[in-house]
C-alpha cells in the first residue's frame, strides 16, 4: 500500500490542514462526511474542533455507529485535540449528552490546558518520531488523566500525558497539522501502510 487512502472526518474543525499534511506525507487524502465515504478509506484522522459538536454531528450524519464499528475492528485512526477526546473510552468531565467513539483505554480531561486565550506552543518529544521534538500547538487542549495497561504513553508535557497509542489508534492533545512539520502524519501513514501497525484493538 504505497499511497494509502486516508480520510479526515470533515464534520467540524481544521479539516483542510490535515488534508494538506496527509498529502505531504504521501497519502491520498479525502474528506469524510458520510458512511459510504468512511467505508472507502484505509485510515481516518479525527481533527481538532469542538468535541461535543462533533459527536452531535456524527449522530446527525449517521456516522457514529459506523465509526465505532470500524475503529473497534482495528481501522487505523488518529485523533488530535478534540479527536483525542472522541477516541477516549471515558471523559472525566463530559458535557450533557456528549458521546465518544472510544477505542483507546484512557480517561481524558477536556480543556485541561485552559481556555482559548491560554493557547500556547511547546516542544514535545514524541516516542516514535525521529529527530528534534515536534512543535505542539495547544488550543483549548485536553490532557490524559490516566491510561489502561494496553495504552502506550508517547509524550508528556509538564507532567501531563499528551500523546498515546493503543494498537492502531493514535492520539495527541496538540495540533501537528498547524506547524508544517508532517512527521506525526508520516508516522500515522506508516501505521496505515502496516509498516508499524501492531495487532488490532
Amino acid at each position: 500500500m504505497s499511497s494509502p487512502v486516508i480520510g479526515v472526518l470533515a464534520l467540524q474543525g481544521d479539516v483542510r490542514e490535515h488534508l494538506i499534511a496527509l498529502a505531504a506525507a504521501d497519502a491520498v487524502a479525502r474528506p469524510v462526511r458520510r458512511p459510504e465515504e468512511l467505508a472507502e478509506v484505509d485510515g481516518l484522522i479525527i481533527p481538532g474542533g469542538e468535541s461535543t459538536t462533533m459527536s452531535k454531528l456524527a449522530h446527525l450524519f449517521g456516522l457514529m455507529e459506523p465509526l465505532r464499528t470500524r475503529v473497534h475492528a482495528g481501522m487505523p485512526v488518529y485523533g488530535t485535540c478534540a479527536g483525542m477526546i472522541m477516541l477516549a473510552d471515558k471523559i472525566l468531565d463530559p458535557r450533557s449528552g456528549q458521546e465518544t467513539i472510544g477505542g483507546i483505554d484512557m480517561i481524558v480531561r477536556r480543556n485541561a490546558f485552559g481556555r482559548q486565550n491560554e493557547s500556547f506552543e511547546a516542544a514535545v518529544a514524541v516516542q516514535g518520531v525521529e529527530g528534534a521534538p515536534v512543535e505542539g500547538v495547544f488550543i483549548r487542549a485536553p490532557w490524559v488523566e490516566s491510561v489502561g495497561a494496553s495504552t502506550e504513553v508517547l509524550a508528556e508535557h509538564e507532567g501531563h500525558i499528551v500523546a498515546v497509542r493503543q494498537g492502531n489508534a493514535l492520539a495527541t492533545s496538540f495540533h501537528p497539522e498547524l506547524t508544517g512539520d508532517h512527521r506525526l502524519h508520516g508516522l500515522f501513514v506508516d501505521m496505515v501502510r502496516g509498516k508499524d501497525a501492531p495487532a488490532s484493538l
